[in-house]
């Protein structure tokens, strides 16, 4: 019942009571009126008993058969009666008419109504009449007067119930029919109650459920009256102040939406600035910074006395410092661009593990802190180096904020993945700032923005590389209780080592070759030349692709490899410098390009045409790797 809708229960209960009433009063009535029918029905035939035992009595005490039997047969004609029996006081039958078998065969007593196969036997006994007669025939009979009051004889009557039953018949059709005529009433009188009190309340229903998709200009307009009224009136209220509100509310939002999107646009435009003053800014420190590396490297091959070999040791770290940053910038360029693509094989992690704990061992040492790194025989499907700077990352940053204790790297098998983590005793990282911590820039203990403990780009690199990898990178923390960060890869199957050992470097000497370098900035230019100069190359430089092939004219010689700078004057740029080149020495002409650019049109660009790109500050080591095996295999240039 508790399903039912409010149409239904006001039909139950506007029609059980009428429906139980009706039933208890046909009940009751039918009942008593059977009950008076048949009492009338019996006591109409107990009265004609009687009347035939008074008409009877002279005939049976005068044994005058030929009158009783006229008399039976005469009485056997009437209405419901079947048969009628006279008999005396002996037993011996004097009359009969009609069904007799019966009552020969268990005649009643007297007073006595038996029941037998849809008959009624009624027994009613023949008794003298009290009469006083003072005659001389009295006086002889005076015997048989003294009898008076004594029974003569009997007389049964086979009285029929088909009548009744078919009296009961027709007043149980006819109450059937007065119930089912009340209980149709009924129905219609509760469906009319239903609809007029279901009705408005469907309506109301129906109304809130439009409203409640955003209809708000719905009202009820048939609710009845009285609480029916109110309640269709308290409907149309809300709906008018749900529709005020909704306005309201829309123009709110549309003026939240235009703000939002102007503040957006003025963040994109702030965005757009500051990553061109990053790119411009780093541009201007890379061309600076090249030359002094260059300057630094060749000062360092040369023979200095002790005190003088001091400064220029520190004056490679300072540089090599700021080279780190610019190279985390730079990262973080190449990783947004989306030009880096990892290569990914199968290889030991025991390998990585080796070179990291050679790395950091001094570090940790210095710092009085336990570097635990445990050795392990998984493989695993990665890019080896970009796994590697990921793990590079997770233990410069535990050991750089652990005070004392220990740091730790393992690795641990979870079913078809590997996880590795490295866990520390340090700081830690309070809940509420464990997701900004892999933002760029951002140092929880460095407010002051002290060189020494870094960028702040170190945990954003690891975010961006191990987004590219696939590998899912978690953190645990608490402040106060250190740190873990986790690492998932996928687990791999041993293969031979042949088949992951990097193909060595060819071998080579540079002395003796004709190097051609290209570069707009005098400083530039003239360190990377006495670079190559220190090498023993033979050195032609120009500040554009004029001077340079007038030069080489005039020495009469052919270049063995260009290096030229990406962006010249006159809206030159390298990558038309070594076109033309090649144009003229021909397309198997090896060619670095040089850049302090960091955007990624610059990456993608290079990437295009499969020229080599090194960004300044240039490496010494790596532009002299980058050289000999461009010079051993020029077809190689990608």
């Amino acid at each position: 019942m508790k399903h039912w809708g409010i149409g239904a229960r006001v039909m139950l209960v506007a029609l059980l009571p009428a429906s139980v009433l009706a039933v208890v009063m046909l009940a009751y009535f039918t009942s008593a009126r059977l009950s008076e029918i048949e009492q009338v029905h019996i006591e109409r035939g107990k009265a004609f008993a009687r009347q035939l035992a008074v008409a009877s009595e002279f005939g049976v005490f005068s044994a005058n058969r030929e009158i009783l039997q006229l008399l039976a047969n005469a009485a056997s004609k009437e209405a419901d009666v079947r048969g009628v029996t006279i008999v005396d006081r002996h037993g011996t039958v004097l009359a009969a008419s009609g069904e007799v078998a019966e009552v020969l065969q268990k005649p009643p007593a007297d007073a006595q109504l038996t029941e037998k196969n849809g008959r009624l036997l009624i027994g009613e006994p023949i008794r003298a009449a009290r009469l006083v007669v003072n005659d001389e025939l009295s006086q002889i009979l005076a015997p048989e007067a003294r009898a008076v009051g004594k029974d003569l004889g009997r007389i049964t009557i086979v009285y029929s119930l088909e009548r009744l039953a078919a009296r009961r018949m027709e007043l149980l059709r006819n109450g059937i029919l007065g119930l089912a005529v009340v209980l149709a009433g009924a129905v219609l009188l509760a469906r009319r109650m239903s609809h007029s009190v279901s009705g408005p309340i469907r309506e109301v229903a129906d109304t809130v459920t439009r409203i409640g998709h955003g209809e708000f200009s719905e009202r009820v307009h048939n609710s009845g009256g009285g609480s029916l009224q109110a309640l269709g009136d308290g409907v149309n209220e809300m709906a008018s102040r749900l529709e005020a509100a909704y306005h309201t509310m829309e123009q709110r939002i549309t003026q939240a939406t235009a703000e939002l999107r102007s503040r957006k646009e003025d963040a994109e435009r702030a965005n757009l600035a500051k990553s061109r003053f990053l790119a411009a800014a780093s541009h201007d420190l890379r061309q600076p910074m090249h030359a002094l590396v260059l300057f630094i490297s060749e000062l360092s091959s040369r023979s200095h006395p002790p005190e003088t070999r001091r400064l220029v040791r520190q004056i490679a770290a300072s540089a090599e410092a700021m080279e780190n940053l610019l190279d985390s910038l730079l990262d973080i360029s190449k990783l947004d661009a989306g030009v880096l693509q990892p290569e990914i094989r199968a290889f030991p992690l025991q390998k990585i593990f080796d070179r990291l704990s050679a790395d950091f061992r001094p570090v940790a040492d210095e710092r009085g802190l336990r570097l635990r790194i445990h050795a392990t025989d998984a493989w695993t499907l990665s890019d080896p180096m970009l796994l590697e700077r990921i793990l590079l990352n997770l233990l410069s940053n535990a050991l750089r904020y652990t005070a004392q204790g220990t740091v730790m790297m393992a690795c641990r098998r979870c079913g078809d993945h590997l996880r590795i983590e490295v866990r520390d005793s340090g700081m830690g990282i309070p809940r509420d700032a464990q997701e900004i911590v892999f933002q760029e820039f951002v140092q929880l203990d460095n407010p002051e923005r002290a060189r020494h403990k870094g960028l702040g780009l170190g945990l954003a690199i690891v975010r961006r590389l191990t987004e590219l990898l696939g590998h899912p990178l978690s953190l645990r923390s608490a402040h106060g209780r250190g740190s873990m960060f986790a690492v998932e890869l996928p687990r791999s199957s041993p293969v031979e080592e042949g088949s992951t050992e990097e193909p060595p470097r060819i071998p080579g000497n540079l002395s003796g070759l004709t190097i051609a370098v290209v570069d707009d900035d005098q400083l530039a230019l003239a360190s990377l030349a006495s670079l190559l100069n220190s090498w023993g190359c033979n050195v032609v430089a120009a500040e554009s692709l004029e001077r340079l092939q007038m030069d080489l004219a005039l020495d009469n010689v052919t270049p063995r490899a260009l290096v030229s700078d990406f962006r010249l004057r006159g809206n030159q740029t390298g990558i038309e410098v070594i076109h033309a080149m090649r144009r003229r020495f021909g397309e198997s002409l090896p060619a670095i390009l040089i850049t302090g650019d960091t955007g990624a049109a610059t990456l993608q660009l290079a990437q295009a045409h499969k020229i080599a790109l090194l960004h300044k500050p240039v490496r010494p080591a790596k532009l002299r790797a980058l050289l000999q095996r461009q010079i051993n295999t020029p077809e190689d240039v990608a």
